[in-house]
C-alpha cells in the first residue's frame, strides 16, 4: 500500500478544498437530525402512536429525500444564473433555514404542523444534498477519489451524529422541542455561508447544445443494464426489515432504557462509525470490490443476529461500539458503488436516483420492521431481518462487476 493510498489528498490542494466543502455540508446535514428523538417521543407519549404509526410519520418527512432525482434533473438541465450547482445551493440552504425557523416559532405542536414544516425543511436539505453529491461525483471521478470523498462526508456526518445522540437525548428528556428546532436551524445557515464563500464553479450556457448533451447522457444511462442491476442490488440489501423505531419501543417499553441513555447509544454507534470511515478512507482505493460486497452481506447478517443479545445496558453499549463501525463500512461500500456507476454529464440525476432508492428502501424496511415488531415481537424480527440480508448473496453473481471494470480502473479500485 502506497503513501498516496493512505493520504489521497496529500498532493492536491483542489482535493483538500473540496473535502473541506463536503465535510461542512455533511456536518450541517447531520445536525438536522437533532429533533428526531424528541419528535419520536412527542408522537409516542403525547399523541399515543404505535411503532408502525411513528415510522409512517417519518416516512412522510422523508418524502423529499425520495424524489432527489427531480432535483438532479433540474440542476443538470437548467443552470440558475449561469451555474448548475452554486446558485441552487444558496436557494435551497436558505429554504431549509426558513422552515426551521418556522418550526422554532410554532409554539403549539400538532401532528400535521410538525410533519409539513419538517418535511419542507427536509426538502431544502435534500436538494442541497443532491448538489453536494453532484460535486462529489463530478470531481471524485475526475480525481479518482469517490471513496475517500465519501469517507470524509460520512465521517463528518457521524461526528455531527455523536452530538445529535447526546444532545438529542438530553433535549428529549427535558422536552425542549422548540430549542431543539432552533439549534437544528443554525446549521443550514452555516451551509449557506459555505456556499457563498467556498464553492467555486465555472459558468455554463443554458442553450440547446447543453440540453442535448445532458439528454444524451441520461438516455444512455437509462438503457444501461449495469446501472439498473446496481440500483436493484442497493435497494434489495437495504430493504431488509430493520429495527428503526421498533428498537426504540423495545428499549423503552421492555428494557426500560431512558431517553438520555438511548441518545448516548446513538452517539457511541456514530463514534464507532468514524472508525469505519477511517478504514474505508485508507483502503477503498485498493480493497477488492467483490470481497467488499461479500463482507458487507456477511457482516450485515452477523450484526443483525448479534441483537439477540440486546438485553441490558451493558450489551447495548457493546453492540453499539462493535457494529457502528461495521455498519458505516458497509454503507460506504454501497455509496461508493453508486458513485462509480454514475454516467458523466448527468451525475446529479443518477446519484440522486440511486440515493433515493437507498433512502426509500431504508424507510420501507423501517415501516415493515415496525409492523413486524407489533405483530411478532423483537426476537422474530431479528431472524426475519437476518434472513433477508443473507438472500443478497444470491444477487451478487447478477451484479456483473466486470462490467464496471473500466470505471473501477479509472478510480483506482479493484474488482477482485
Amino acid at each position: 500500500m502506497t503513501l498516496t493510498t493512505l493520504k489521497p489528498f496529500s498532493e492536491s490542494p483542489e482535493a483538500r478544498r473540496l473535502a473541506l466543502v463536503f465535510a461542512i455540508v455533511y456536518f450541517a446535514q447531520g445536525m438536522w437530525y437533532l429533533p428526531n428523538l424528541s419528535i419520536t417521543f412527542l408522537l409516542k407519549d403525547t399523541f399515543g402512536l404505535s411503532a408502525a404509526q411513528t415510522a409512517t410519520f417519518f416516512s412522510i418527512t422523508v418524502i423529499p429525500w425520495l424524489i432527489k432525482p427531480v432535483y438532479g434533473l433540474i440542476s443538470d438541465f437548467v443552470p440558475l444564473f449561469g451555474q448548475r450547482r452554486k446558485s441552487y445551493f444558496i436557494l435551497t440552504s436558505g429554504t431549509a433555514a426558513a422552515m426551521g425557523l418556522a418550526l422554532t416559532m410554532m409554539g403549539s405542536y400538532t401532528y400535521w404542523g410538525v410533519a409539513i414544516f419538517f418535511t419542507l425543511m427536509g426538502l431544502g436539505l435534500a436538494f442541497t444534498d443532491v448538489l453536494t453529491d453532484a460535486l462529489m461525483v463530478e470531481n471524485g471521478q475526475r480525481l479518482g477519489l469517490t471513496g475517500p470523498f465519501q469517507a470524509v462526508q460520512w465521517a463528518s456526518i457521524s461526528f455531527a451524529s455523536i452530538l445529535v445522540g447526546i444532545g438529542g437525548g438530553w433535549l428529549a428528556q427535558h422536552k425542549f422541542l422548540s430549542v431543539t428546532f432552533l439549534i437544528a436551524t443554525v446549521f443550514p445557515v452555516f451551509t449557506l455561508a459555505m456556499a457563498i464563500f467556498l464553492i467555486t464553479e465555472p459558468r455554463v450556457q443554458a442553450g440547446e447544445r447543453r440540453f442535448r448533451e445532458t439528454w444524451i447522457a441520461i438516455r444512455g444511462a437509462i438503457g444501461s443494464r449495469t446501472l439498473w442491476i446496481v440500483a436493484g442490488f442497493i435497494f434489495f440489501y437495504n430493504f431488509s426489515p430493520s429495527f428503526g423505531p421498533a428498537l426504540v419501543y423495545y428499549a423503552t417499553d421492555v428494557l426500560h432504557f431512558s431517553k438520555l441513555f438511548l441518545g448516548t447509544l446513538d452517539s457511541l454507534s456514530y463514534a464507532s462509525g468514524i472508525v469505519g470511515t477511517a478504514l474505508y478512507f485508507a483502503f477503498s482505493k485498493s480493497f477488492p470490490f467483490k470481497r467488499l460486497l461479500h463482507f458487507a452481506i456477511a457482516a450485515g447478517v452477523i450484526a443483525t443476529l448479534a441483537y439477540l443479545g440486546y438485553r441490558s445496558q451493558v450489551s447495548a453499549v457493546v453492540l453499539s461500539l462493535l457494529f457502528g463501525g461495521v455498519a458505516m463500512f458497509i454503507q460506504l461500500t454501497f455509496l461508493d458503488l453508486a458513485a462509480r456507476a454514475c454516467p458523466k454529464q448527468a451525475e446529479a440525476t443518477f446519484f440522486a436516483f440511486l440515493m433515493s432508492l437507498y433512502n426509500g428502501a431504508v424507510q420501507l424496511s423501517q415501516i415493515t420492521g415496525g409492523w413486524l415488531y407489533d405483530q411478532v415481537g423483537f426476537t422474530r424480527l431479528i431472524f426475519i431481518s437476518a434472513a433477508f440480508t443473507a438472500l443478497c448473496w444470491l444477487l451478487v453473481p447478477l451484479l456483473k462487476l466486470e462490467e464496471l471494470q473500466p470505471a473501477l480502473k479509472e478510480t483506482g479500485g479493484a474488482i477482485g
